[in-house]
């Protein structure tokens, strides 16, 4: 049994979302449709990283030894650094 495609999406950009999606088509050579589909995807992609980092130093906080060590390293640069 064939999938079937998801229904179509209708969205309401403005000029300035229009403007930037006709942009995004144009640098890339890419149909409107294929300008949005990429965008999400990217944005989906970007999100999913952050997500990831945010939750990385979160967890890297709750780490008293590296803390420590974080706040030596950042004593030593300060003391390498001198004055100016």
């Amino acid at each position: 049994m064939l999938a079937s495609a998801p229904p179509p999406l209708s969205l309401r950009l403005g000029r300035d979302g229009l403007r930037q999606l006709d942009e995004i088509a144009r640098r890339r050579r890419i149909s409107r449709a294929e300008a949005a589909r990429q965008a999400i995807a990217e944005t989906a992609e970007r999100e999913r990283r952050r997500a990831g980092l945010a939750a990385e130093a979160r967890a890297l906080m709750q780490d008293e030894g590296y803390v420590r060590e974080a706040r030596q390293v950042a004593a030593l640069m300060e003391h390498l650094r001198g004055s100016w």
